[in-house]
Parts: structure tokens; C-alpha cells; sequence
């Protein structure tokens, strides 16, 4: 599949953003193990959070659409999931895996984890070296890879401090938690985004937090229970339309019901440095979550240094950042992301690779990359995505400045997390 980008002079117009990926993630798996039913609106209908429904079903959950983006679980309780017949396909999922990961490693059968070939290829180890050190007996290829044998044990608490700050092992950690037949105690070496920390209290968890340190207490019984969860706009998703919004002459934007939660809204603080006119509007709290619509007009930008503490709160959005960056006046300098390396691609190779390919002076680091803007966009180049949805979405986004047409190659991916893309980013056109 081919996604064909054509330029554009401006882009105007009124979004609504699909529910947050990774609340949707939390929504289905903490519903599925509440006593009750959890109503979750907004839930994002991406192939990720569907896969992660089908595990679930498949784990004899009732979880029944009513409509468009709202789902009705009808919860099992902690020890009310079944064996599952079949192996587990988190498709490209790697939150997906990570997360059920933790999860399936203290129940009281055996489980099979695989995905698709981008995933297979994604390490696994800094999930199951800490869950092994819980008493979870956990096999993979090369002790890393998927396909992941899970036997389900008896679990211990366990005191750890996570070499990167991660919100999928974090996350991973904190179900097999609830589990566990002693405290957990977490320290992550920078703030990761909180979605599960706030959603177990949302559904009952008495959960303690300090800063970067987080205790569950063994000798409290924990029991979940069923909720209404909104799930607000994704920002990740945003970021496209948001970086269009700031490269393209002329241009205003807004965009709707987007959450701005604190532990990864960096793309804006980023935005901020650099110049960008944005403006936070409508502020409220949805279901445990900060939102705003988000207004973008057309800005002169200039290039800044991103690193240290706020990598993790934008890992996600550095690949437009990068695009973003080829209009800025002067050098940007990424550093701290070798995270990006272990993504769907290695993608600060990827990001070089391609945006060189359009004409945009970039430079690859160990861990980020130099960009010196701002850059003519060359059309009439093929560009690869790599299989990965954030390449293909931020090469498109690139496109718009170009002088001709450019073809992204492999664009399946964007269904992964945001089969809208393509449909809103025509809604601009003016």
C-alpha cells in the first residue's frame, strides 16, 4: 500500500482526534479485570487496541461494541480470566505485549504471546528480567524475542529501579503487582507518562506515588471496580496535524479534545521553544485526564537542543519533531533518544535515511540526530515508511512542503494506530 502526499499552500480547518492509544490500551485491560461493567467512550479503533480486545475476548471477557468508538466490558474480576485456546496476536502492539506480559505472568494457566514481524523483532527483556525476578517463568527466542511462552507462577513483590524510564515495563510491573504476594516498589529514573497509575486509582487501587517512586502495598486486598471512561484525543495523533499546522503557510488549526497529560505532553513545551504559536484552550479534566483543544497557526520557528528529562515525555513525536525541525532557522540537536533505536524501526536511522532522501540537511548521532533548517523539501522521490506508522505519517507531513508529489511506500501501518490519517489530513486542504 502506497499513501501519495500532494503540496499545499495552507491548511485550515476543525479536528476531532481519535481516543488516545494508549488509554485505550489501560481502558480495555483494567475494565476486563474490574468486578462490574466499565462504558468506555472514545476507545481508539486502531488494529492495536483491537488486537488487544480480541486477547481479552479470547480470555472469555464479554466486551460487546454498542457504537462507533463505545465499548461495554463486562469485567471478570483479578482471577476471573480463562486459558486461552489459541496463541495471543498483539499484532504490532508493542504496549500490547508489554503490558500482557505482566498481566498473564501470575495467572493460573499458560499463555502464548506472538505479533507480527515488526514486533518479533522488538526486545522484550526489560519486561521479563524484572518479572523473572518476581518468580515469572517466561520464554522467548533468544530469551528476548516473541513468541513468548508464558506458565503462569505464584509471584513475589520486588524492589526495583528501571534502567529507562518506561511506562510499558512500568506498566507491565504494576499488573503483575496486583498480583503479587508482597509490596512492589518502582523508581524510574525520569517521569515516563502516568496513564495506568491514574486509571488503577480511577478504578479502585490504592496506589502511593512520589515523584518517580511507586508502592503497592501487599497487605491491602485489591479489587477493581467497573467505571465510564472518555477517553480524550491522542496527542501523539495530534502531533501530525499540529507540526502541519506550524510548517505550512497561512495555516490555523484546531483540535479537538486533545489530552495534554503532563508526563507526555513535551511536543508542546518543544513547540513553545522553538517559536510555534499554539494556544491551549477550553482546559479541563476528562475521566482523570487533562485536555484542551489545541489552536496551531503558521510560525517562524527556529532550532533548539532536546534532551535529557524530556525525551520519554515526547519519544513518541520525535520523528515530526525531525520534519518540524528541516523548517526551523538554524541547528536542532536531538540527543537522549537512542530509545528510538528499538521502535517499530531503528528510527533515527530511518528518519536520516529518508529525510536526506527529500533533500533535508540531516545528521545521525548514537543517540538523536542534527537537523540544519530550514530545508527545501524535494517532490518526486519515493520514501519509505519502513512498516512503521510514525515514519509514514511524519514523512507525510514533510510532503506538504514539497515541490511535487511524494509516494510513501508501506503506509499499511498508519492502520496500526490511526486509520483516520489519511481522511483528516484531507479535511485541510483549502
Amino acid at each position: 500500500m502506497e499513501l501519495k502526499v500532494n503540496p499545499t499552500g495552507r491548511l485550515r480547518g476543525e479536528l476531532v482526534i481519535p481516543g488516545d492509544k494508549s488509554i485505550s490500551h489501560r481502558a480495555i485491560i483494567l475494565g476486563s479485570l474490574a468486578k462490574g461493567k466499565t462504558l468506555v467512550r472514545g476507545l481508539l479503533e486502531a488494529e492495536d487496541c483491537l488486537n488487544t480486545i480480541k486477547a481479552f475476548q479470547a480470555m472469555g471477557v464479554k466486551i460487546i461494541k454498542k457504537s462507533p468508538g463505545e465499548y461495554l466490558i463486562e469485567g471478570v474480576g483479578l482471577r476471573g480470566l480463562k486459558e486461552p485456546e489459541e496463541v495471543i496476536d498483539c499484532g504490532n502492539s508493542g504496549t500490547g505485549m508489554r503490558l500482557l506480559t505482566g498481566l498473564l505472568a501470575p495467572q493460573r494457566f499458560y499463555s502464548v504471546l506472538t505479533g507480527d514481524a515488526s514486533l518479533r523483532k522488538r526486545p522484550m527483556d526489560r519486561v521479563i528480567k524484572p518479572l523473572t525476578m518476581m518468580g515469572a517463568r517466561i520464554w522467548g527466542r533468544e530469551d528476548k524475542y516473541a513468541p513468548l511462552s508464558i506458565k503462569g507462577s505464584v509471584l513475589s513483590g520486588l524492589e526495583y529501579t528501571l534502567p529507562v524510564a518506561s511506562a510499558q515495563v512500568k506498566s507491565a510491573l504494576l499488573l503483575a503487582g496486583l498480583y503479587a504476594g508482597g509490596d512492589l516498589k518502582l523508581t524510574e529514573p525520569g517521569q515516563s507518562r502516568d496513564h495506568t497509575e491514574r486509571m488503577l486509582k480511577g478504578f479502585g487501587v490504592n496506589l502511593h506515588k512520589k515523584d518517580n517512586r511507586i508502592f503497592l502495598d501487599s497487605k491491602e486486598e485489591i479489587r477493581l471496580y467497573g467505571q465510564e471512561i472518555n477517553v480524550p484525543g491522542d496527542l501523539s495523533s495530534a502531533a501530525f496535524f499540529l507540526v502541519a499546522g506550524l510548517i505550512t503557510g497561512e495555516s490555523e488549526i484546531l483540535l479537538r479534545n486533545v489530552g495534554i497529560n503532563p508526563t507526555r505532553s513535551g511536543l508542546l513545551e518543544v513547540v513553545k521553544e522553538m517559536g510555534g504559536r499554539i494556544e491551549l484552550l477550553n482546559q479541563r479534566q476528562a475521566g482523570g485526564e487533562p485536555v484542551a483543544d489545541i489552536m496551531v497557526r503558521s510560525s517562524y520557528l527556529k532550532g533548539i537542543v532536546i534532551e535529557g528529562e524530556i525525551i520519554p515525555r515526547l519519544i513518541d513525536e520525535l520523528p515530526v519533531i525531525a520534519v518540524m525541525a528541516s523548517q526551523a532557522e538554524g541547528e536542532t540537536v536531538i540527543r537522549d533518544a537512542a530509545e528510538l533505536r528499538v521502535k517499530e524501526t531503528d528510527r533515527i536511522r530511518a528518519i536520516v535515511r529518508e529525510l536526506s532522501r527529500l533533500g533535508v540537511e540531516i545528521e545521525e548521532l548514537t543517540d538523536g540526530m542534527v537537523i540544519k533548517g530550514p530545508s527545501r523539501i524535494r517532490g518526486g522521490v519515493r520514501v519509505k515508511s519502513y512498516g512503521d506508522h510514525r515514519m509514514a505519517m511524519s514523512l507525510a507531513i514533510a510532503g506538504l512542503l514539497a515541490d511535487d508529489m511524494i509516494i510513501i511506500e508501506d503506509s499499511r501501518s498508519i492502520n496500526t494506530s490511526f486509520p483516520e490519517f489519511p481522511g483528516l489530513l484531507k479535511q485541510l486542504f483549502q
